[in-house]
């Protein structure tokens, strides 16, 4: 049971569908294991819990659920 475990700010379900649906198959790819293997999860923290460079990634950008990419 191979995890794949993925932290960030919060991100629309479209997203995290995407993440989850990559992640699974590149891993697989490399592996030669089948996706049905692999279990993924994806933790959220609120933007003011990480920090980057000493400041809160929640006063680094203006619109807090959305951190640049």
């Amino acid at each position: 049971m191979p995890v794949i475990t993925i932290e960030l700010w919060p991100v629309n379900p479209e997203v995290k569908a995407e993440l989850i649906q990559k992640l699974t198959k590149t891993a697989s790819d490399i592996t030669k294991l089948p996706q049905s293997a692999f279990f993924v999860y994806v933790r959220e923290y609120p933007t003011d819990a990480i920090g980057v460079g000493g400041t809160p990634l929640s006063q680094q950008v203006q619109n807090a659920a959305a951190p640049p990419r």
